[in-house]
Protein backbone atom coordinates (compact mmCIF):
# COMPACT_ATOMS: atom_id res chain seq x y z
CA UNK A 1 0.00 0.00 0.00
CA UNK A 2 1.48 3.57 -1.21
CA UNK A 3 0.54 6.91 0.51
CA UNK A 4 1.60 10.62 -0.33
CA UNK A 5 3.51 12.81 1.53
CA UNK A 6 3.87 16.28 2.43
CA UNK A 7 7.29 15.74 3.94
CA UNK A 8 9.18 18.83 5.32
CA UNK A 9 12.12 18.70 8.03
CA UNK A 10 12.69 21.84 9.59
CA UNK A 11 16.30 20.80 11.86
CA UNK A 12 16.90 23.34 14.16
CA UNK A 13 19.67 21.28 16.51
CA UNK A 14 18.76 22.47 20.38
CA UNK A 15 21.03 21.69 22.63
CA UNK A 16 18.45 20.09 25.24
CA UNK A 17 19.19 21.70 28.59
CA UNK A 18 20.34 18.78 30.84
CA UNK A 19 24.12 18.09 30.23
CA UNK A 20 23.30 14.23 30.13
CA UNK A 21 21.85 14.81 26.66
CA UNK A 22 23.42 17.14 25.48
CA UNK A 23 24.46 15.21 22.16
CA UNK A 24 20.52 14.95 21.86
CA UNK A 25 19.27 16.89 18.78
CA UNK A 26 15.90 17.34 17.02
CA UNK A 27 14.06 18.03 13.78
CA UNK A 28 10.20 18.43 13.68
CA UNK A 29 8.57 17.24 10.24
CA UNK A 30 5.75 17.73 8.86
CA UNK A 31 3.38 14.63 6.86
CA UNK A 32 0.49 13.69 5.68
CA UNK A 33 -1.88 11.03 6.38
CA UNK A 34 -4.29 9.26 3.84
CA UNK A 35 -7.46 10.85 5.41
CA UNK A 36 -6.17 14.52 4.71
CA UNK A 37 -5.42 15.00 8.27
CA UNK A 38 -1.28 17.26 8.06
CA UNK A 39 0.72 15.80 10.97
CA UNK A 40 3.32 17.04 12.85
CA UNK A 41 6.11 15.09 14.80
CA UNK A 42 8.95 15.02 16.48
CA UNK A 43 12.64 13.37 15.77
CA UNK A 44 15.35 12.59 18.53
CA UNK A 45 18.34 11.48 17.81
CA UNK A 46 22.00 11.75 18.91
CA UNK A 47 25.12 12.18 17.49
CA UNK A 48 27.21 9.82 19.52
CA UNK A 49 25.82 6.91 17.91
CA UNK A 50 26.41 6.41 13.71
CA UNK A 51 23.66 5.49 11.52
CA UNK A 52 21.33 3.15 10.79
CA UNK A 53 19.95 3.58 14.46
CA UNK A 54 17.12 1.09 15.30
CA UNK A 55 13.79 3.34 15.46
CA UNK A 56 11.42 3.63 18.37
CA UNK A 57 7.88 5.42 17.55
CA UNK A 58 6.52 6.90 20.89
CA UNK A 59 2.58 7.77 20.70
CA UNK A 60 1.69 10.25 23.21
CA UNK A 61 -1.27 10.27 26.09
CA UNK A 62 -4.59 11.87 25.44
CA UNK A 63 -3.40 15.39 25.90
CA UNK A 64 -1.20 15.53 22.65
CA UNK A 65 2.07 15.73 21.23
CA UNK A 66 3.63 17.72 24.16
CA UNK A 67 6.74 18.07 26.01
CA UNK A 68 6.52 14.92 28.48
CA UNK A 69 6.20 12.76 24.89
CA UNK A 70 9.19 14.63 23.51
CA UNK A 71 11.30 14.29 26.79
CA UNK A 72 10.73 10.34 26.20
CA UNK A 73 11.66 10.37 22.82
CA UNK A 74 15.12 12.36 23.83
CA UNK A 75 15.96 9.69 26.55
CA UNK A 76 15.19 6.88 23.61
CA UNK A 77 18.04 9.06 21.73
CA UNK A 78 20.52 9.40 24.32
CA UNK A 79 20.08 5.43 24.74
CA UNK A 80 21.26 5.15 21.08
CA UNK A 81 17.76 5.24 19.06
CA UNK A 82 16.25 7.10 16.41
CA UNK A 83 12.81 8.40 18.13
CA UNK A 84 10.11 9.10 16.75
CA UNK A 85 7.38 11.39 18.51
CA UNK A 86 4.22 10.79 16.42
CA UNK A 87 1.67 12.99 15.96
CA UNK A 88 -1.99 10.98 16.29
CA UNK A 89 -4.24 14.34 16.06
CA UNK A 90 -3.09 16.60 13.33
CA UNK A 91 -1.26 19.74 13.42
CA UNK A 92 0.72 18.96 16.68
CA UNK A 93 -2.67 19.72 18.53
CA UNK A 94 -2.85 19.48 22.16
CA UNK A 95 -5.16 19.49 24.95
CA UNK A 96 -5.41 21.66 28.27
CA UNK A 97 -8.61 19.85 29.78
CA UNK A 98 -9.76 16.52 29.84
CA UNK A 99 -12.45 17.25 28.52
CA UNK A 100 -10.80 18.23 25.32
CA UNK A 101 -8.08 15.63 25.77
CA UNK A 102 -11.35 12.96 25.66
CA UNK A 103 -12.73 14.48 22.40
CA UNK A 104 -9.48 14.50 20.58
CA UNK A 105 -9.02 11.13 21.95
CA UNK A 106 -11.90 9.69 20.33
CA UNK A 107 -12.30 11.50 17.72
CA UNK A 108 -8.53 10.15 16.57
CA UNK A 109 -10.04 6.40 17.03
CA UNK A 110 -13.21 6.40 16.59
CA UNK A 111 -12.62 4.58 13.01
CA UNK A 112 -9.89 2.09 14.31
CA UNK A 113 -9.02 1.89 9.82
CA UNK A 114 -8.28 5.68 9.97
CA UNK A 115 -6.14 5.06 12.87
CA UNK A 116 -4.35 2.48 11.56
CA UNK A 117 -3.45 4.89 8.42
CA UNK A 118 -1.81 7.65 10.52
CA UNK A 119 0.52 5.71 12.22
CA UNK A 120 1.75 3.95 8.87
CA UNK A 121 1.80 7.76 7.88
CA UNK A 122 4.06 8.09 10.29
CA UNK A 123 6.01 4.45 9.49
CA UNK A 124 6.61 5.32 6.30
CA UNK A 125 8.10 8.58 7.24
CA UNK A 126 10.37 7.68 9.55
CA UNK A 127 11.58 5.16 7.33
CA UNK A 128 13.10 7.76 4.89
CA UNK A 129 15.21 9.25 7.43
CA UNK A 130 18.66 9.08 6.53
CA UNK A 131 19.09 7.67 10.66
CA UNK A 132 16.90 4.91 10.37
CA UNK A 133 17.48 1.19 10.55
CA UNK A 134 13.82 0.27 8.02
CA UNK A 135 14.17 -2.99 9.33
CA UNK A 136 14.70 -2.58 12.85
CA UNK A 137 11.52 -0.44 14.29
CA UNK A 138 9.87 -0.48 17.49
CA UNK A 139 6.57 1.49 19.19
CA UNK A 140 5.60 2.53 22.54
CA UNK A 141 2.43 4.44 23.98
CA UNK A 142 1.77 5.70 27.16
CA UNK A 143 -2.11 6.30 28.14
CA UNK A 144 -4.13 6.71 24.77
CA UNK A 145 -0.77 5.96 23.35
CA UNK A 146 -0.21 3.00 24.85
CA UNK A 147 -3.63 1.60 23.72
CA UNK A 148 -2.67 2.73 20.25
CA UNK A 149 0.31 0.67 19.86
CA UNK A 150 -0.93 -2.41 21.03
CA UNK A 151 -4.03 -1.81 18.46
CA UNK A 152 -1.65 -1.39 15.76
CA UNK A 153 0.83 -5.26 16.90
CA UNK A 154 -3.05 -6.63 16.89
CA UNK A 155 -3.78 -4.91 13.44
CA UNK A 156 -0.24 -6.63 12.13
CA UNK A 157 1.90 -3.62 11.99
CA UNK A 158 5.28 -4.34 10.70
CA UNK A 159 7.07 -3.62 14.36
CA UNK A 160 9.89 -5.79 15.60
CA UNK A 161 8.59 -4.72 19.42
CA UNK A 162 5.48 -2.77 21.40
CA UNK A 163 5.65 -1.36 24.67
CA UNK A 164 2.41 0.14 26.32
CA UNK A 165 2.60 2.18 29.19
CA UNK A 166 -0.85 2.67 31.71
CA UNK A 167 -2.69 1.70 28.48
CA UNK A 168 -6.09 0.45 27.06
CA UNK A 169 -5.83 -3.19 27.36
CA UNK A 170 -8.88 -3.71 25.69
CA UNK A 171 -9.14 -5.32 21.75
CA UNK A 172 -11.07 -3.60 18.96
CA UNK A 173 -9.99 -7.32 17.26
CA UNK A 174 -7.84 -9.83 19.39
CA UNK A 175 -4.41 -10.81 18.13
CA UNK A 176 -3.93 -13.47 16.02
CA UNK A 177 -1.22 -15.66 15.57
CA UNK A 178 -1.20 -15.22 11.39
CA UNK A 179 -0.68 -11.58 11.75
CA UNK A 180 0.87 -10.55 14.83
CA UNK A 181 4.59 -9.44 14.42
CA UNK A 182 5.70 -7.45 17.53
CA UNK A 183 6.66 -9.16 20.88
CA UNK A 184 4.72 -7.38 23.22
CA UNK A 185 5.53 -5.85 26.81
CA UNK A 186 2.76 -3.75 29.48
CA UNK A 187 3.60 -1.82 31.81
CA UNK A 188 0.50 -1.49 34.47
CA UNK A 189 -0.08 -0.09 37.78
CA UNK A 190 -1.56 -2.17 40.33
CA UNK A 191 -4.47 0.73 41.44
CA UNK A 192 -4.78 1.71 38.15
CA UNK A 193 -9.08 2.59 38.19
CA UNK A 194 -9.32 2.17 34.62
CA UNK A 195 -7.67 -1.54 34.20
CA UNK A 196 -10.09 -4.07 35.71
CA UNK A 197 -8.64 -7.70 36.15
CA UNK A 198 -10.86 -8.42 33.70
CA UNK A 199 -9.15 -6.45 31.39
CA UNK A 200 -5.59 -8.00 32.96
CA UNK A 201 -7.22 -11.57 32.55
CA UNK A 202 -8.35 -11.05 28.82
CA UNK A 203 -5.55 -9.73 27.68
CA UNK A 204 -3.44 -12.58 28.70
CA UNK A 205 -5.61 -15.71 27.62
CA UNK A 206 -5.97 -13.02 23.91
CA UNK A 207 -1.91 -13.41 24.08
CA UNK A 208 -1.55 -17.01 24.55
CA UNK A 209 -3.98 -17.77 21.63
CA UNK A 210 -2.05 -15.51 19.70
CA UNK A 211 1.69 -17.27 20.76
CA UNK A 212 2.84 -13.95 21.07
CA UNK A 213 6.10 -13.38 22.73
CA UNK A 214 4.37 -11.00 25.82
CA UNK A 215 4.86 -9.85 29.26
CA UNK A 216 2.70 -8.03 32.06
CA UNK A 217 4.25 -6.19 34.53
CA UNK A 218 1.73 -4.74 37.08
CA UNK A 219 3.78 -2.25 39.90
CA UNK A 220 1.86 -1.87 43.59
CA UNK A 221 0.88 1.31 44.65
CA UNK A 222 0.72 2.60 40.95
CA UNK A 223 -1.73 4.42 39.67
CA UNK A 224 -2.65 5.26 36.28
CA UNK A 225 -0.06 7.75 34.61
CA UNK A 226 2.60 6.93 36.81
CA UNK A 227 4.98 7.61 34.41
CA UNK A 228 4.24 11.08 34.45
CA UNK A 229 6.05 13.81 37.29
CA UNK A 230 3.45 15.88 36.14
CA UNK A 231 0.78 13.32 37.09
CA UNK A 232 -0.06 14.17 40.73
CA UNK A 233 -0.28 18.12 39.87
CA UNK A 234 -3.03 17.41 37.08
CA UNK A 235 -4.76 14.81 39.84
CA UNK A 236 -5.20 17.40 42.00
CA UNK A 237 -6.42 20.37 39.27
CA UNK A 238 -8.86 17.94 37.51
CA UNK A 239 -9.50 15.58 40.14
CA UNK A 240 -8.34 12.39 38.55
CA UNK A 241 -7.49 8.99 39.67
CA UNK A 242 -3.68 9.22 38.52
CA UNK A 243 -0.60 9.57 40.06
CA UNK A 244 3.39 9.30 39.52
CA UNK A 245 5.33 6.32 41.20
CA UNK A 246 8.91 6.89 40.51
CA UNK A 247 9.79 3.65 41.51
CA UNK A 248 7.56 2.36 38.96
CA UNK A 249 8.53 4.79 36.58
CA UNK A 250 12.65 3.99 36.92
CA UNK A 251 11.92 0.01 36.94
CA UNK A 252 9.60 -0.07 33.99
CA UNK A 253 12.21 2.09 31.73
CA UNK A 254 14.76 0.36 32.23
CA UNK A 255 13.09 -2.90 31.54
CA UNK A 256 11.65 -0.91 28.09
CA UNK A 257 15.72 -0.44 27.42
CA UNK A 258 16.79 -4.34 28.49
CA UNK A 259 13.16 -5.18 26.16
CA UNK A 260 14.46 -3.61 23.00
CA UNK A 261 18.12 -4.72 23.69
CA UNK A 262 17.07 -8.07 23.15
CA UNK A 263 14.16 -7.42 20.35
CA UNK A 264 16.74 -5.83 18.42
CA UNK A 265 19.95 -8.48 19.00
CA UNK A 266 21.83 -5.61 20.06
CA UNK A 267 23.63 -4.43 24.03
CA UNK A 268 22.94 -1.27 25.08
CA UNK A 269 25.21 1.00 24.03
CA UNK A 270 27.82 2.45 26.49
CA UNK A 271 27.85 6.28 26.68
CA UNK A 272 30.87 8.50 25.73
CA UNK A 273 32.85 9.19 28.91
CA UNK A 274 32.53 12.88 29.67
Amino acid sequence: MHYNFIRIIFPFFLLFPLSGLSAVKHEVVHYQATDGHKMRGYISFSEKYPPPRPVVIVVHEWWGLNNYTKKRADMLAEAGYLAFAIDMYGQGKKAEHPDNAKKFAQEATQKWPVAQKRFQAALDTIKQHPKANKELIAAIGYCFGGGVVLQMARMGEPLTAVASFHGSLKPVKPAQATTLKAAIRVFNGADDKMITTDDISAIQKEMKQANADFKLYTYPNAKHSFTNPEADQIAKQFKLPIGYNAEADKDSWQKLLEFLAVQFERALPEPIPS
